[in-house]
């Protein structure tokens, strides 16, 4: 092995940011990088929803061997239909699971690579860090549409006008909810718009569902992707239970493929095998049947999440109110008005370096920020550094 030859490489900026938190002595120091949620003690919990069924599992486990490639069955239709609704939908799905939602969007983009390697992956900007280096890391070609405008509202004209660009078979892929980085979702109205032009240039709709559940309810944050999968008859979604369930390491989630071509699932259903079979074999268990345990009878596990969703949601407008109050410039308000795990400060990167040196408050570089990983007591050291910012 040449390893002289090794190119440069730089690392995640992510976990690298996280690797500096965590060096960082200071005690009043937040950590607002890595999209966990977080209770007011600064604790990842495992929910108590979660516990019962690993004891349950624990106490019912029969075997470790070997499963299928797709994984676990019951697993892929219970999420299938949690995604996707009671509907008829639910007839062109073709489903496997994967590790996690990013296992997910890699195993589809090698799949867009085999059925489609011309095709062009039009992602948002700004938009989740990974979904880049994913679908580049499979040979294809990514473009990019913008999402937020300058007074922090969807900039719906804009994407459109940038859309026109795509061809036909190229790929658009879209949030279904809670926009990482910036909590800003399109209306219903705004969804059928996304629908309409997929279908006027023949573009395929790709819908990354990460935080279902973490921004109204399970079934309206799935609202606009079973819009556009209603009037789709070919698309892809990639599904994941790391944030709704607190599965995070156990890197859980499905990859579904949805053609009204019934006759093909079968080979659909043999390609994906195929291509996990050369990259991971077979994806783990135990976060799966945790999740089929939760599915079957969701009701407990559903309470549990709207705490978890209440509390996010309590910080995110304790936060709009902190800044409301100091007088800080509108496009800081719209804080309020978004949803799920994250925002985006309207701050430059060199004030994100400024609120790390400085107050000891890590976001990235973009100006995304965890809200779910927000205390309420420290809304006003937070609220503090960006007005002590902004006015200089």
């Amino acid at each position: 092995m040449m390893l002289n030859n090794m190119p440069v490489i730089n690392g995640d900026p992510l976990w690298a940011l996280l690797g500096r938190f965590r060096a960082d002595q200071r005690k009043h120091k937040i950590d607002l990088l890595v999209g966990v949620y977080r209770d007011e003690h600064g604790n990842t919990p495992v929910m108590k929803t979660v516990q019962d069924a690993e004891i349950h599992l624990a106490h019912e486990a029969h075997s470790k061997a070997y499963g299928m490639l797709s994984g676990n069955a019951n697993f892929n239709q219970q999420m299938a239909k949690f995604v996707l609704g009671d509907r008829p939908s639910l007839n062109n799905q073709c489903t496997i699971q994967t590790v996690g939602a990013s296992g997910a969007l890699r195993l589809i983009a090698d799949l867009i690579a085999i059925l489609s390697p011309d095709s062009t992956v039009w992602i948002s900007d700004p938009g989740y860090i990974n979904h880049r280096p994913l679908m580049e890391g499979a040979g294809l070609t990514v473009n990019t549409y913008p999402w937020q405008n300058k007074n922090g509202q969807l900039d719906i004209d804009a994407c459109f006008a940038a859309l026109e660009k795509a061809k036909a078979g190229d790929v658009l892929l879209l949030h279904a909810c809670c926009h990482n980085p910036t909590g800003i979702d399109p209306s219903l109205e705004q969804w059928q718009r996304f629908s309409d032009k997929c279908k006027q240039k023949n573009i395929v709709p790709f819908i990354d569902m990460a935080y279902q559940g973490f921004g109204d309810d399970p079934d309206t944050d799935a609202a606009g992707l079973r819009l556009i999968i209603k009037d789709s008859d070919f698309a892809f979604i990639a599904a994941s239970c790391s944030k709704n369930m607190g599965l995070y390491n156990e890197r859980t989630g499905i990859a579904t493929v949805m053609t009204t071509n019934h006759e093909r699932h079968a080979d659909i259903q043999t390609l994906l095998e195929t291509i996990t079979r050369a990259n991971y074999s077979m994806p783990p268990n135990h976060g799966a049947a945790v999740a089929s345990y939760l599915l079957d009878k969701p009701d407990a596990w559903l309470v549990e999440l709207a705490s978890y969703r209440g509390r996010v949601d309590t910080i995110r407008q304790a936060l709009g109110k902190a800044l409301k109050d100091r007088d800080a410039p509108a496009e800081f308000l719209d804080i309020s008005h978004q949803k799920g795990m994250f925002s985006l400060l309207p701050l430059t990167e060199n004030q994100m370096l400024i609120l790390q040196d400085e107050f000891a408050i890590y976001g990235m570089p973009n100006g995304r920020i965890n809200i779910a990983g927000l205390k309420m007591t420290e809304i006003p050291q937070l609220t503090d550094a960006i007005m002590s910012i902004i006015s200089r």
